[in-house]
């Protein structure tokens, strides 16, 4: 269990020497989601993400600011200078065909259209994973619709069949979830599917965490593939970020002081006041004689005076 552990988390990036401390701090039968935040507590970054972090692209934040963002958000150059810097992309071919044709039909045409989103994005690996068996004719109780299209990606060496057959009358299916789930996380892709594959995550733990973190579900509206802004929720990643090997980390956000000009915390207060120029860092008591028009030294020669002989 030790060794296999370390094996995995080894292959995230993480060093030796930090998992055995978290592995003997925790013991040897924490979960895999329990080691990782214990990792990313203590500091730990994957070695090619710290190779890739440049110290010039580190900035200051004045105080104010709310720089602290949810999620795992790194550093790295723009995916859009080249076609390396986006993931593989698997898709999950009978998933996408059916949610296009309604769950009733198997509609090659919704394959095209992700296929297509894919593209115009610049991704080169693209694979989509489809039985054998609906190279058959469409027939009533499985119809198929544009059946051509899956002719013509597999001679792109875009989509691929897997093995089916049939004994004594009877189809005998290879399970295709295995083969989508197996090759994006050996080319540490991106599952296009709106399948949560939750018995592929029970047979393997190292699945488990990839699924959930590189699962990218999808809507069709009006004929258009449309994947969501933000595939892991309000704080996670964008769209962006999400599909590129080395996202990008956003500009800080100035966050509004909810109290405004009520606020008594002075310069205590972490966020912006717009009524402050440059967010002056003045105590309440100087705020009040700025505001007084009274200077500070004249209130202190008055002090003299009163308390001299």
């Amino acid at each position: 269990v030790h060794q296999s552990k370390l094996d995995f988390f080894c292959k995230l990036g993480y060093g030796k020497q930090d998992i055995c401390k978290v592995l003997e701090s925790l013991g040897q039968e924490a979960l895999e989601d329990d080691v990782l935040k214990e990792l990313i507590r203590m500091g730990s970054k994957p070695q090619a993400l710290e190779s890739q972090v440049q110290p010039s692209l580190l900035k200051l934040v004045a105080r104010g600011s709310c720089s602290t963002t949810l999620g795992s958000k790194w550093l790295g150059e723009d995916e859009s200078d080249s076609s390396n810097y986006l993931r593989p992309i698997v898709i999950d071919g009978s998933n996408v065909a059916m949610s296009h044709g309604n769950k009733e039909i198997f509609s090659c045409w919704g394959i095209q259209l992700a296929v297509d989103w894919f593209r115009e994005r610049g991704h080169t690996y693209i694979k989509v994973f489809v039985p054998l068996w609906r190279k058959e004719p469409s027939r009533q109780d499985s119809p198929i619709a544009d059946q051509h299209i899956l002719e013509e990606l597999e001679k792109q060496s875009i989509l691929v069949y897997t093995p089916s057959r049939k004994v004594k009358g009877k189809r005998v299916v290879c399970y295709d979830d295995r083969y989508i789930v197996k090759v994006a996380y050996e080319k540490d892709g991106v599952i296009v599917s709106n399948d949560h594959y939750r018995d592929l995550q029970n047979e393997n733990p190292e699945w488990k965490w990839f699924i959930e973190q590189r699962l990218l579900m999808y809507s069709f509206v009006s004929n258009r593939f449309m994947p969501p802004d933000d595939p892991l929720g309000r704080h996670g990643p964008t769209l962006n970020n999400f599909l590129s090997k080395m996202p990008v980390l956003p500009e800080p956000k100035w966050q509004p002081c909810p109290y405004g000009k009520k606020c008594t915390y002075g310069n205590k207060c972490k966020f912006y006041h717009p009524e402050r120029p440059h967010q002056a860092q003045l105590s309440v008591a100087d705020e009040l004689r700025a505001k007084t028009k009274v200077p500070i030294s004249l209130g202190k020669e008055e002090d003299k005076r009163n308390f001299s002989p």
